[in-house]
């Protein structure tokens, strides 16, 4: 379950993987809906279980199997959306006026700007591992 204290969030997870320098921890994803007590009634319940990487802390010993809590700033995810959705969209809007206002045919403009999605994500996918710094959940002492 997750669980938002001031601007941390925080969600219950299991060990499932122990390495040297890093853990993979289960956390279970519930929309709002799916911790209703009416949930079966309802077909927009949705869980999803998600592995995330963590590092573990020092002088601390880990086992697969360990239940553990792990926490996020709530501005990191902040960043993830607009990243994620915002700034794409905000792409695509400009190029298809900018586009849309230089060439006559508003099918070619429009399937640029579009286009011009695959570069951003390209971008974001070599820029991931530096992201991946910022990016980072921590386990709770």
């Amino acid at each position: 379950m997750s669980e938002k204290i001031g601007d941390q969030i925080q969600h219950d997870g299991m060990i499932t993987q122990v390495d040297r320098d890093k853990l993979l921890v289960s956390i279970i994803s519930m929309a709002t809906c799916a911790s209703c007590q009416v949930k079966g009634a309802c077909s927009a319940s949705d869980v999803k279980e998600k592995i995330v990487e963590v590092k573990p802390i020092n002088n601390q010993e880990y086992k697969v199997g360990d239940k553990v809590v792990i926490t996020i700033d709530q501005s990191v995810g902040t960043w993830a959306v607009l990243f994620g959705y915002v700034f794409p969209l905000i792409l695509v809007v400009i190029a298809l006026i900018t586009l849309t206002n230089l060439i006559d045919d508003e099918g070619i403009a429009g399937l640029t700007s579009i286009a011009l999605l695959a570069p951003y994500y390209g971008i974001l996918y070599i820029t991931r591992s530096r992201m991946a710094n910022n990016f980072e959940f921590k386990l709770l002492k």
